[in-house]
């Protein structure tokens, strides 16, 4: 029996509309149960294979999701951000695992017409983006535009969000440090405007308070960049030659500190130990390999894909805690 390349031909056989068979094949309500039983069996028979570029067409749905990268940010969200990468890898195979496909979009922090370029034309059915208070312009866009998005990051409810437990990933730098006796505690946080660094924050200090000491006169912040962490490093040194002990809020910065702890002739863990924060893949390749907080990045993009295709499809606005653990190493 001849193959069917379209539904056209379909159409034809049937005595019916091209519109009649697409809602057919689709399983739509509006055809009756006689009309849509033949035409899929005409189908079957003609072993007819549906065009996934017609199909997307017709229904106005590419099955791609942005991810949205923002240009000009050098230390926020970067190509050269390893953390970036390592999480748009989980989402690009969680994706993939749901039949989607995934499109890089780099976007102008000024811009405001990028939402309406993307999804009038159809390029795009939802964007996933990495968001932060200082690109709240973003979510508040997204969010005026009723247009489907996911955060990493504390969406409050308002919007899908997928955000690590990071007050409990404070908890356990603190009580590994106090464990190991250390008592001089430093932190370097990134900008201190974001949740995520309050959060971090907030459980490791009340973690020191409650061993009775005290993380205030050891606390810096930088921009999340490693030649600002470096700097900070040498200055929390300068102002507490005792130091003993650093948790720093991410891995390129904690391994940019211990750079800081050994030009000023201090050894990594005897001396100063260092813990970072989201186990990034070269944390285990650094010479002293870094103890770190997994937040397990990879898996934490497929949560991102499959929270906002179940937006997507069924309407469900959720909030994802990704739990995090200590993974100890050599520096602390």
């Amino acid at each position: 029996m001849k193959k069917l390349k379209s539904i056209d031909d379909i159409a034809h056989l049937a005595g019916v509309s091209k519109s009649t068979v697409s809602r057919a094949l689709n399983d739509s309500p509006l055809v009756g149960v006689e009309t849509k039983a033949r035409i899929v069996a005409i189908a079957r028979d003609h072993e007819f294979k549906p065009s996934a570029i017609a199909r997307n067409l017709s229904t106005r749905k590419s099955r791609t999701i942005a991810f949205v990268n923002h240009a000009f940010c050098k230390h926020e969200g970067g190509l050269s951000d390893l953390f970036c990468i390592e999480i748009m890898g989980g989402i690009a195979l969680g994706l993939y695992g749901l039949g989607y496909d995934m499109l890089l979009a780099h976007i102008n922090p000024g811009d405001t017409d990028w939402i309406s370029c993307y999804l009038d034309s159809s390029k795009v059915d939802g964007f996933i983006l990495m968001t932060s208070e200082s690109k709240r312009d973003h979510v508040d866009l997204l969010l005026a535009a009723g247009a489907p998005f996911i955060a990493w990051g504390y969406g409050a409810g308002k919007y899908c969000s997928v955000v690590a437990d990071d007050a409990r990933g404070g908890r356990l730098a603190a009580e590994r440090f106090i464990a190991s006796g250390r008592r001089r505690v430093g932190f370097i946080g990134g900008t201190r405007i974001e949740t995520e660094v309050k959060e971090r924050y907030r459980g490791y200090g009340e973690t020191l308070r409650d061993a009775g000491l005290d993380p205030k006169p050891l606390t810096a912040y930088c921009d999340y960049s490693e030649h600002g962490a470096e700097r900070e490093m040498a200055a929390l040194l300068k102002r507490d030659p005792a130091l003993d002990a650093v948790f720093v809020a991410g891995d390129l910065m904690a391994i940019a500190a211990m750079r800081a702890i050994k030009a000023s002739g201090r050894r990594v863990p005897d001396d100063v130990a260092v813990i970072g924060y989201d186990d990034l893949t070269i944390a285990s390749y650094v010479t002293p390999g870094l103890t770190t907080i997994s937040q397990n990045v990879p898996e934490a993009g497929k949560i991102l894909a499959r929270d906002l295709v179940a937006f997507l499809e069924k309407g469900v606005v959720s909030t994802t805690t990704v739990p995090v653990r200590l993974v100890v190493r050599e520096s602390g």
